[in-house]
Parts: C-alpha cells; sequence; structure tokens
C-alpha cells in the first residue's frame, strides 16, 4: 500500500495544481469581463484630462489594473482602434468616432514547472482573455 501511494501522491498533486490555475484564471476571466466592460465605458468614452485616445487607453488601464484582486498574477493590456468591418475583402471604416477599445488578460500560472517524483508538471508560458467594446468616444451613451 505504500508503494501505491507513493506512487498516487505526485500525480495527485500535479492534477490539483491543474486545477488551482484553472480554477483562478477562470475567477480572473469573470471580474476582467465585468471590470473591463465597466471600465471602457466609464472611463474610455470620456477620459479625465486629455481627451485622446492614449489618454482613454491610460485611463481603462490604470481602472483596470486598480479594480483587480490579484494584480501579480496576471497583465493587463489596453489597446484602441477606430471600428471597422469587412466587406468583399475590403476594410470599411463604420465611423471616425467610433472606437473600439481591446482589452487583454494575461494570466501566468503558478509555479511555471517542477518535477516531483519523476512526474513533470510544465504550465503553459501565459494564457490569455480577450475582452473588446465598440463605443462612440463623442456622443456618451453610445455602446455598439
Amino acid at each position: 500500500m505504500a508503494v501505491e501511494l507513493a506512487v498516487l501522491i505526485p500525480v495527485v498533486i500535479v492534477v490539483s495544481l491543474v486545477v488551482f490555475n484553472l480554477a483562478r484564471f477562470v475567477s480572473l476571466c469573470a471580474a476582467f469581463d465585468r471590470i473591463s466592460l465597466d471600465a471602457v465605458v466609464s472611463q474610455g468614452v470620456s477620459p479625465a484630462g486629455n481627451q485622446t485616445q492614449m489618454a482613454a487607453v491610460d485611463a481603462v488601464h490604470e481602472c483596470i489594473v486598480g479594480a483587480l484582486d490579484e494584480r501579480d498574477l496576471c497583465d493587463v493590456r489596453v489597446s484602441c482602434e477606430p471600428a471597422s468591418f469587412l466587406r468583399g475583402g475590403t476594410t470599411m471604416s463604420l465611423s471616425p468616432a467610433l472606437t473600439r477599445f481591446t482589452c487583454v488578460l494575461v494570466y501566468r500560472p503558478w509555479p511555471a514547472s517542477f518535477v516531483i517524483a519523476g512526474v513533470p508538471y510544465d504550465s503553459p508560458l501565459a494564457l490569455s482573455h480577450v475582452r473588446s467594446l465598440v463605443i462612440d468616444r463623442y456622443t456618451p451613451g453610445v455602446v455598439m
């Protein structure tokens, strides 16, 4: 029985670490979905101070990072581009005022890798989750 226990414990530890990291990632994704949309609607439409795209991106980024609980586990990236659609192989702009904010959450599992009793555990380099929203930066309340 001791041999079976010695063989089973490393496998149980590796599986529990995978489940732990997956649960943490899902929890961060759920919070990130809510926080990122709120940040884009509140800060992206009319950022305080300068009314430029970079000021809006910085304001959205600061709002998301400030609201996330586990900041040391993940990185947040925010980008902004004019909204467009693809039709017949050509890209057409919807409106010069419509802007697509893309927020990306990059999660790095803990620990990165280790070996216990011959059972290796290598987590992927990073898991990412993307959320985007199209808004009209000059008309409050217009969200697409």
